[in-house]
C-alpha cells in the first residue's frame, strides 16, 4: 500500500471473518454465504468507522440502518 505508487493512506484496521462461523451463520439465518460475508464485512467496516451497536439501542438502530443501506447498494 505504501510502495511509492500510492499516496499514504491511513489504515482504519483489519476486518477478520471466520469462514466456518460465516457458514454457520448463513445456514442459521437462511441466506447465501456470499450475502453473509457481505453483511459481516459491512458490520466490521462500520465498527472501524466508529459505529458501535453496544453503546445504546439508539446507536444499534443507527448502525443497523446504515448496514442495511450499504447491503442494498451491493445487490
Amino acid at each position: 500500500m505504501r510502495d511509492g505508487d500510492h499516496p499514504e493512506t491511513p489504515m482504519l484496521g483489519d476486518i477478520v471473518i471466520s469462514l466456518d462461523a460465516a457458514k454457520r451463520d448463513a445456514k442459521q439465518v437462511g441466506e447465501h454465504l456470499t450475502r453473509t460475508i457481505d453483511r459481516l464485512s459491512i458490520h466490521g467496516l462500520l465498527h472501524l468507522l466508529g459505529y458501535d451497536h453496544e453503546r445504546s439501542e439508539e446507536e444499534a438502530s443507527i448502525m443497523e440502518e446504515e448496514a442495511e443501506r450499504l447491503l442494498t447498494m451491493m445487490e
